[in-house]
């Protein structure tokens, strides 16, 4: 039986439940505890991390479950423990106030606040005496020289709310001009030309800024950078970062080579990279890659799935208490578990030798492709291929036993809206229709549980129940993927829905006034500061998402409101993106497609639904294709219907070519 139990225990969130059983007396965020503090006259210690944190299970060993610690916690401030993925809202606000005391933030990120929650001071993981003296210090402060307290308040709320401003409009005409040929001058300082992706450690996949460099190469024919994407992808899934065995990326590596991985996976990189992945392989046609993309898909869907359809959020790092436990291998067990071809797959994992982990254990890895290693080896690629799959079907068996690491089985609509979307265009490259079925069930589960009849939605969903405000992110991240679902199955429905959602976030997230939408709805009232979410982080921000939902919609259903509101998103971001682009790649990326960098093709007629499938994987990372078999009352059909005909409209800035009748036709246009 537990010793302790507080108010936690009555949260679904992974993270939450996890410290319910702690002797801190914590509460979720929410208005009975903000008010809470205020009736006891209470400052606030507001404790933010997620599920699969390493550092947020440490420090909770060290300090969260001490008794001595806890009872100082306990006496004097009002504890709140929040899960950032739930609410991204308050991570934000306080995030943003670390980061102006110190220049920096992370997870665990630990804040303090008056009872009002204006934050006061913060950091992120402190050993248990820094935490004493902190916890001693700050309660002093409050109870001796609290007017010392509400001035930095002050001062510190002035700086987050100063951050909301973004600047003026940049002229249109510069998204027509060198923006963005300055701003890869700049960010090809920082490639690592030797390991692909960012100069230095630690090695995040960033997945969207890297699809807009593979966008950027392929749109203006430059060699050399198509050149460092590929280096990139080629690294990133032949490194320690990607399971070997199982399929799926971890959350990012901690040398320069991307080696030795921190071992969780999250469900918003592999979305990404399974898109990625996908689209590298149109645009190169290299088979490795569709490869990988279907083993990454292949992992959501077996450890990643709910029964009901719906996605989880992530696979902890850590199993019984050790990171990466799960995944590491020693040579003895190659040795017992592959018998006759264990050498030569040791060889080929890189694990002969000096080991990549603790103990004496390795991180599976390769330095070449199979087929450069088979020809090194002397053997035919299709028999290394054969033992190779082979291998990895006894490791995986193998793996089976081991104790599994932790699963945050909650699922998040922004997160799942982009596996969905993934998923959705997977199906049509790799022509498998498993794909497109499981994002079909997840996408309908998610309208039926999650969006509600005035056309709001929820930000999260588990066990039946849906308890968190949906934020900016879900609607833009849910309408990017309804947009998705339409180009792949032609339903209109899904055009409808994305529609609903833009409408729906353009009635209670725009600021008219600043251009660009809150994170938060007009309704919410319990965070002191509301942010606009404008940077790119390894989610792109929420913005930026919404700038690229109201172009396509505008497109395809000539609302002239929505394209002058994506260009003006795009023109005050633009002196932004020369400066800082790897931080504004989607915007970088939608200000790339409103210069003309971008094709619609709209395909007719009877046998639309099999040119769709071929004109959707052709390589041209910059198109929507937009098809139906029957006549349709939508704007982008209109005058488009010819009796008996299939015919397809390759469209350049609302100009279109001459309609083909043929695949091979279009294709050249669109060239």
């Amino acid at each position: 039986m537990q010793k302790h139990t507080n108010k936690l225990i009555n949260e679904t969130s992974p993270y939450l439940l996890q410290h319910a059983h702690n002797p801190v007396d914590w509460h979720a965020w929410n208005p009975e505890t903000l008010e809470k503090a205020k009736t006891q006259d209470k400052m606030l210690l507001i404790s933010i991390g997620y599920s699969a944190c390493h550092w947020c299970h440490v420090m909770e060993k060290e300090s969260f479950e001490d008794e001595t610690l806890a009872g100082i916690m306990n006496e004097n401030f009002i504890c709140v423990k929040v899960d950032r993925e739930e609410r991204p809202d308050v991570d934000a606000v306080y995030m943003n106030a670390v980061q102006l005391i110190h220049g920096t933030g992370g997870w665990p990120l630990n804040c303090f606040a008056l009872p009002d929650g204006r934050p006061v001071y913060g950091g992120t993981y402190f050993k248990p005496q820094q935490w004493e003296v902190l916890l001693k210090n700050l309660a002093d402060l409050y109870q001796n020289r609290r007017n010392e307290l509400v001035e930095q308040a002050s001062q510190i709320l002035d700086g987050i709310n100063q951050d909301n401003l973004i600047g003026a409009e940049t002229d249109g005409n510069a998204l027509y001009g060198d923006v963005l040929d300055k701003a890869l001058l700049r960010w090809r300082k920082n490639f690592d030309l030797k390991h692909g992706g960012s100069a230095g450690a630690p090695k995040f996949p960033m997945p969207g800024s890297i699809q807009f460099l593979l966008q950027y190469a392929h749109t203006t024919a430059d060699r050399e950078l198509m050149d460092y994407v590929e280096l990139t992808l080629d690294k990133m899934m032949m490194g320690g970062i990607y399971d070997q065995v199982g399929g799926g990326f971890s959350r990012y590596s901690v040398d320069a080579e991307w080696k030795v991985p921190h071992f969780e996976k999250m469900l918003y990189d592999n979305a990404q990279l399974i898109n990625l992945y996908t689209i590298a392989y149109q645009v190169t046609g290299r088979n490795l890659y569709l490869e990988t993309a279907k083993a990454t898909a292949d992992f959501v869907l077996r450890e990643l799935t709910s029964a009901e359809g719906v996605f989880y959020a992530a696979l902890d790092a850590d199993s019984e208490g050790e990171e990466g436990k799960f995944y590491v291998w020693t040579t003895e067990e190659f040795d017992q578990c592959l018998g006759d071809d264990a050498s030569l797959i040791k060889a080929f994992f890189e694990i002969e030798n000096e080991a990549h982990w603790e103990h004496g254990k390795h991180v599976l890895m390769c330095k070449h492709h199979p087929e450069t290693f088979a020809e090194l080896k002397g053997l035919s690629v299709e028999d290394f291929t054969k033992r190779l799959t082979q291998a990895k079907q006894v490791l995986y068996g193998e793996r089976e036993k081991r104790v599994r690491p932790g699963l945050d089985d909650k699922s998040l609509t922004s997160w799942n809206a982009m596996m969905i979307k993934a998923l959705a265009g997977l199906s049509l490259v790799a022509n498998d229709e498993k794909y497109l079925e499981a994002a079909l069930r997840a996408a309908d589960l998610i309208v039926a549980r999650v969006v509600q009849p005035d056309g709001s939605i929820w930000r999260n969903y588990k066990n039946g129940q849906a308890t968190i405000a949906g934020f900016l992110e879900d609607y833009a991240h849910f309408a990017d993927a309804a947009l998705e679902l339409f180009q792949v199955t032609m339903d209109e429905k899904w055009l409808s829905l994305a529609d609903q959602l833009a409408g729906y976030a353009t009635e209670h997230f725009y600021d008219k006034k600043e251009k660009m939408f809150w994170f938060t709805s007009d309704s919410a009232s319990d965070l002191v500061s509301r942010k606009k979410e404008v940077y790119d982080n390894v989610i792109p921000s929420s913005n930026a998402v919404m700038g690229h939902v109201l172009f396509k919609l505008s497109i395809i259903t000539e609302n002239a409101a929505y394209d002058e509101m994506a260009r003006s998103m795009a023109a005050k971001t633009a002196g932004h993106v020369e400066q800082y682009a790897p931080s504004l790649y989607r915007w970088a990326q939608l200000m790339l497609e409103l210069s003309g960098r971008f094709y619609e093709v709209v395909i007719t007629g009877p046998e639309a639904g099999n040119y769709l499938n071929r004109m959707y994987a052709h390589a041209f990372p910059g198109k929507m294709v937009i098809a139906s078999e029957n006549s349709s009352e939508l704007p982008v059909f209109k005058n488009r219907f010819v009796q008996g005909k299939t015919l397809i409209y390759v469209c350049h800035n609302r100009v279109c070519s001459k309609p083909a009748e043929t695949v091979e036709k279009a294709q050249e246009q669109l060239a």
